[in-house]
């Protein structure tokens, strides 16, 4: 575990993946097409704390949905990439808009289209219900699963790791 915690005090930017991750990978769609998802409120809240504790947050995403952009405009996360078949272009651009090292990433995935970004990052993370392959190369793995909970777990633990949780967490109490 410390070496989780010296690997996530190292993060300035968390990316997530989308279905499996902040959704439990369900996909619902109405007899007119539209598709729609859900997602968790706590782990929006853990968010909203990850990027006011100094850390930004991006999405990469396989599949392309109105309802992501809706939600992730509602959580202030500007960084938002959908409909990418190979991920590994948006992470370059990515790290090379906010100057930073691959090395001060952590990506959350739960498939092996996110296997090639996480290979490369500083915190690779898996949900607990992610693939077999992904859970053997992360570095970390949730207790939760994608779209209950994973999401959060991450959040606090990056700001564990840098000191800003209990912080946060005092604010609520102290009101």
């Amino acid at each position: 575990m410390q070496d989780t915690l010296a690997k996530a005090a190292a993060v300035r930017l968390v990316i997530f993946d989308v279905d499996g991750v902040l959704t439990d990978g369900s996909l619902f769609f109405s007899d007119r097409g539209e598709e729609f998802k859900i997602f968790n409120a706590r782990d929006g809240h853990g968010l909203k704390m990850l990027q006011r504790s100094g850390v930004e947050v991006a999405i990469l995403s396989g599949r392309r949905s109105a309802a992501v952009q809706t939600r992730m405009q509602a959580l202030g996360i500007r960084h938002v990439h959908q409909g990418l078949e190979d991920k590994g272009p948006a992470f370059e651009a990515l790290i090379t808009e906010l100057g930073i090292g691959a090395d001060q990433v952590a990506y959350a995935g739960d498939d092996v289209i996110d296997l090639p970004v996480m290979c490369r990052v500083g915190l690779a993370i898996a949900v607990s219900d992610a693939h077999p392959l992904v859970r053997q190369h992360a570095h970390w793995q949730t207790t939760l699963p994608g779209g209950r909970g994973a999401a959060r777990e991450v959040c606090e633990l990056i700001m564990e790791a840098q000191g800003t949780l209990q912080p946060a967490m005092a604010g609520y109490i102290s009101r």
